[in-house]
């Protein structure tokens, strides 16, 4: 074949190819819902970040190799992200930051994927050195840059000003907001608000509908979780990859080394597999030969939780899994959940696959739209203590196709560990596979950090990091025969903004054990520095 014909066919594929991005730039709404706030926007600074939205999307190319690394890293940033209880919008100031770059350095010599310093990054738990340097990991550097945000907030109570203090610092960002929009849910922005602010909202909006699609050469990025001392050679012929591979997946291993000090994550890339393993690990033993390693992935990335969250107890104003629902007021009979979202009992049941005297839980998301045929994962793994109902709902995927696809009927045969589908149908006489079904994470970091500005430093006090926040979808029913273990008890102290039913979200329990276990009344009032009890 001649080259001119190389050159029509090779034009030709680009200009067919669904996957890659040929659509123009998205219009900059008059009002835009970022993490749990409103934001209004003049017609001045809707053009200002119209010309920035633009400017992203001028180059059709370029904007594909910056998307197709965006869709190979976010769903690592929105699981790291969700379990340290940032919001998920904060995933694209990654972009903004590196544009995903796992070595990039600016002028001021901050390096990684979130742009931290040497000193800043070991002050929230990165190591920085010859051996290692975490700020090319993307799920260290992604843990870093939330407990980094999480304090912020803390002071800030306003998470706009939290992320602009991600650049100007906490001092920084005090001195130039003041108290001004401390706990304020609205904010309006016009040509004075501070140009970072602005910046991000750009590329929120220029990736928020492009995020979620498959990468346009089929690659899938897969984690595995490592304790050394080891080498990325050795682990590489464990995984079946070159050396070279997992080096340029790897920057932050440079000498190729890693170190048995804590466990790191390995990412390499698959071709069209997409990752089938449950969460992180992180109490791994030893990697040694022979030794089989243990995969991990982005499946505690669902539910997806997307829209307006401060308004996520009226109907419409949140997705999960792209599929509306609504969060329950109250514990209790379906009643009131159909009262609250005013749609008839029967629907409601049907819609969430609820039989009739299946209780509603307060604090948990409930579909008001139907559920689909098949997931966006294509599989899962059974935890234990799951049910049919309970993954169903955690991927909004109708419980009779779950049970179809798999060829399993009742909760008596699911097997902590069982891989199931939920996009395809097990064959007749195919094998359900079996994985280790750990779902064991790192417990939150109680430790003060400082001075944690990425750009700079600042001089603000210390702050203890929060427990994790995660959203999580209701169990149908708890097996009273089940073992528990005895709950841990700890404390949380109100901060000014805290109200009681966000301290229960925070901490996964209900706003009713809360009452009890303080002996809170109805009226739900809280102080400022009060200790509130929490049992888990």
């Amino acid at each position: 074949m001649g080259m001119r014909k190389l050159n029509i066919l090779y034009i030709l594929l680009i200009f067919f190819s669904p996957s890659l991005v040929w659509a123009q730039a998205p219009e900059v709404p008059s009002v835009i819902y970022f993490a749990d706030m409103t934001l209004r926007l003049n017609e001045q600074a809707k053009r200002e970040i119209q010309a920035d939205v633009n400017a992203l999307y001028r180059n059709p190319n370029y904007f594909q190799v910056k998307l197709d690394r965006v869709n190979l890293y976010l769903p690592i940033v929105e699981r790291v992200l969700k379990e340290q209880g940032v919001p998920d919008d904060m995933k694209y100031l990654v972009i903004q930051e590196s544009s995903l770059i796992s070595d990039a350095v600016s002028t001021s010599n901050a390096v990684g994927f979130w742009q931290f310093k040497k000193g800043t990054a070991e002050e929230v738990f990165m190591r920085v050195d010859h051996e290692v340097d975490e700020r090319k990991n993307i799920v260290s550097s992604t843990r870093g840059a939330a407990l980094y945000l999480k304090k912020h907030q803390n002071h800030l109570n306003n998470w706009a000003t939290a992320l602009v203090s991600y650049q100007m610092g906490l001092g920084g960002a005090r001195a130039y907001f003041g108290e001004q929009y401390k706990g304020k849910r609205t904010m309006d922005i016009d040509r004075n608000s501070y140009w970072y602010l602005k910046k991000y909202l750009a590329h929120k909006i220029a990736f928020e509908g492009q995020t979620g699609r498959l990468v346009s050469n089929g690659d899938f990025l897969h984690e595995y979780a490592v304790k050394g001392p080891t080498t990325l050679a050795q682990v590489a012929k464990q995984l079946g990859v070159s050396e070279n591979h997992l080096k340029e997946y790897n920057k932050w291993a440079p000498t190729g080394h890693i170190p048995g000090d804590k466990t790191y994550v390995v990412t390499y890339i698959q071709k069209g597999i997409v990752p089938a393993r449950p969460a992180i690990q992180t109490d791994l033993p030893p990697v040694g030969a022979g030794q089989e390693l243990v995969q991990v992935s982005s499946y505690s990335a669902y539910p997806k939780i997307t829209g307006n969250t401060s308004n996520a107890t009226q109907r419409g104003q949140v997705s999960v899994n792209g599929i509306q629902a609504v969060l329950a007021v109250n514990s209790g009979s379906i009643e009131k959940l159909a009262q609250q979202v005013d749609m008839k009992e029967r629907k409601l049941r049907k819609l969430n696959d609820l039989g009739k005297s299946d209780p509603i839980q307060e604090g948990q998301y409930y579909y008001t739209k139907r559920k689909k045929g098949k997931a966006e994962a294509a599989e899962h793994v059974v935890q234990p203590g799951e049910t049919l109902w309970k993954i169903s709902q955690i991927h909004g995927i109708r419980m009779h196709s779950l049970k179809a696809k798999n060829r399993i009927y009742k909760d008596s045969d699911l097997q902590p560990g069982m891989i199931l589908k939920l996009r395809d149908y097990r064959k007749r006489g195919e094998k359900i596979q079996l994985v280790s079904p750990s779902i064991r994470t790192a417990s939150p970091v109680q430790a003060n950090v400082r001075k944690a500005d990425p750009e700079r430093n600042d001089d603000t006090a210390t702050s203890n990091n929060p427990s994790q926040n995660t959203v999580r979808l209701p169990d149908k029913s708890v097996t009273a025969s089940t073992p528990t273990a005895p709950p841990r008890v700890f404390e949380h102290v109100v901060e000014p903004g805290d109200t009681l039913y966000a301290i229960a979200r925070k901490h996964q329990v209900s706003v009713s054990q809360l009452r009890d276990w303080n002996l809170i009344g109805e009226d739900n009032l809280l102080k400022v520095g009060q200790k509130i009890v929490i049992r888990k």
